[in-house]
């Protein structure tokens, strides 16, 4: 009787074998690898993972479904950097009042719709960097997504973030209130150490520190940790295989950053030449966020190309024109949920207008991203082995960037989520 179950275990088995393996060939005109683009190659998925890509010169599997993508550029699917599935554009409604009069429940209900136009977008994986005051919601819907129950990219968290006690907000300047904070305070080398080791025990496959704020005379930007506490946050995440990214805009906070080894700096408004040297000397990436400036702009009653561009939009251009110089690696991440979600790729079109070719911006969306952020070993390259995610778009991106606007095809995981 054991020798008959054991026997019905292995044909169920089989059976369901047969049932869910599956290959996929693409065939597109051109294929970006991550890296480079080629002509005249193809694409074969097998079940999740990339089998081959290159010339067609092996002999199809039986059964195999061919998907003609004739006009078409096929990329691994792109990475955004720097992103925050819980916040919605600050012209619907101010960054203060989702914070404080929105609930979780329908914070929660708005990532899972930003999640599903994100993946839609072609961006199959997601650098989350903090709920703003959502707690550990994000590492929920992580798991949400990658039980199927829920549509939207593979997610990278960082849970609440970390900030210097009384550096962050909501602040209405009111001593008498104490109101809830988009982000974990911390004053103290041992709070900081619980906060990191409580966020990851929550579920942050990152962590994030604003390693500086505006909390200055006048409410200008000034460092909010020292190099010490920083590093030990470092430390702390280095041990268990996690990295540390900074939030910095000054000088001397991201000189604080890049002494205490954190993996990237998001924002860098006032870095230049020496800064980004030093950055590239460590191993340390930009993340530039120029969409997120971009739109805070607009909403402030800028005119785009009718009005005289603001100083905010002249440091950046300045800084991004320095990083581009020194070399550093830079991300693609634009800071999304400042604007809507699904319009990712304006980080990206951004870039070339501040200087970057569109190849350059290519590579930082799919190989640099993953790699920089630990993952190019799964995803970031069209390369036997990794995982199948992947798009298809109109025409070609390195030639005019904003063709990666025009998706056709979107798969992840080898499932095939727009056609």
């Amino acid at each position: 009787m054991k020798r008959i179950f054991s026997l019905l275990f292995l044909l169920s088995s089989l059976t369901l074998f047969a049932q869910t393996d599956s290959f996929t060939l693409l065939k597109p005109d051109r294929v970006f690898d991550g890296e480079a683009m080629h002509t005249g190659w193809i694409v074969l998925v097998h079940n999740n993972a990339i089998e081959a890509a290159g010339d067609m010169k092996f002999k199809l599997p039986a059964n195999t479904r061919i998907i003609e993508l004739k006009g078409t550029t096929l990329l691994p699917g792109l990475i955004e950097g720097h992103s925050h599935l819980f916040l919605h554009p600050y012209n619907e409604v101010t960054w203060n009042d989702q914070v404080l009069k929105e609930s979780r429940a329908e914070r929660t209900a708005r990532a899972v719709t930003h999640a599903k136009a994100t993946l839609l977008a072609g961006f199959t994986t997601v650098r989350d960097l903090g709920t703003e005051g959502a707690m550990y919601d994000d590492a929920g819907l992580k798991h949400a997504i990658e039980k199927g129950i829920v549509p939207g990219p593979r997610m990278i968290v960082a849970t609440r973030a970390i900030v210097a006690k009384g550096s962050y907000g909501p602040n209405y300047n009111n001593a008498d209130v104490d109101l809830p904070q988009g982000a974990e305070e911390v004053s103290s080398l041992e709070e900081m150490e619980k906060a990191v080791r409580t966020q990851i025990s929550k579920g942050a496959d990152v962590v994030k520190i604003y390693a500086d704020y505006r909390w200055g005379i006048n409410g200008q930007p000034a460092p909010t940790f020292s190099t010490e506490e920083i590093a030990l946050a470092v430390s702390i995440a280095k041990s268990s295989g996690r990295e540390v990214v900074v939030h910095s805009s000054t000088k001397e906070g991201m000189k604080r950053s890049i002494a205490a080894g954190v993996s990237t700096i998001e924002h860098g408004d006032d870095g230049d030449e020496e800064i980004f040297r030093l950055m590239k000397e460590k191993g340390i990436a930009l993340c530039p966020t120029l969409a997120a400036s971009d739109a805070v702009s607009q909403y402030g009653g800028w005119k785009k190309g009718t009005d005289p561009e603001p100083a905010r939009i002249t440091v950046k251009k300045k800084s991004f024109a320095a990083a581009l110089k020194s070399g550093v690696t830079i991300c693609t991440g634009g800071d999304v949920g400042v604007y809507s979600h699904g319009d990712n790729a304006r980080e990206m079109e951004i870039m070339v207008d501040y200087g970057m070719k569109p190849l350059d911006v290519l590579k930082s969306a799919t190989s640099v991203n993953a790699d920089v952020f630990g993952y190019g070993d799964k995803i970031g390259r069209i390369k036997k082995g990794l995982l199948a995610d992947i798009i298809a778009v109109q025409d070609d991106p390195s030639i005019d960037i904003k063709n990666i606007r025009k998706i056709l095809l979107v798969m992840k995981d080898g499932e095939i989520i727009k056609n």
